[in-house]
């Protein structure tokens, strides 16, 4: 999927050394947000894996808002790449 392409272009020794990157991590949350949404479309009241989603999709803005503020090309790209919409701002 998504996870197989960000990481194909990726050497051996960077996949190992970048587990702890922001966009690995990025790319992680949005792989297991897709797998849950589609799982939800099936089992409504799963309300665990509702609980569960809404959790991921909070460590995946506050990872998005920090890398934002670190690096705005980075995250522009990593939005572009995953097709995500960018959050709103308060």
């Amino acid at each position: 999927m998504v996870k197989k392409s960000f990481i194909s272009g990726i050497s051996q020794e960077q996949k190992e050394e970048n587990r702890g990157s922001v966009e690995f991590q990025v790319v992680n949350f949005t792989n297991k947000i897709r797998i849950l949404t589609s799982h939800l479309e099936l089992h409504r009241k799963d309300y665990l894996s509702q609980r569960g989603l809404r959790k991921i999709l909070g460590k995946r803005q506050r990872l998005l808002v920090y890398l934002s503020k670190k690096n705005r090309a980075r995250y522009k790209d990593l939005i572009d790449r995953l097709e995500i919409r960018e959050p709103k701002t308060h």
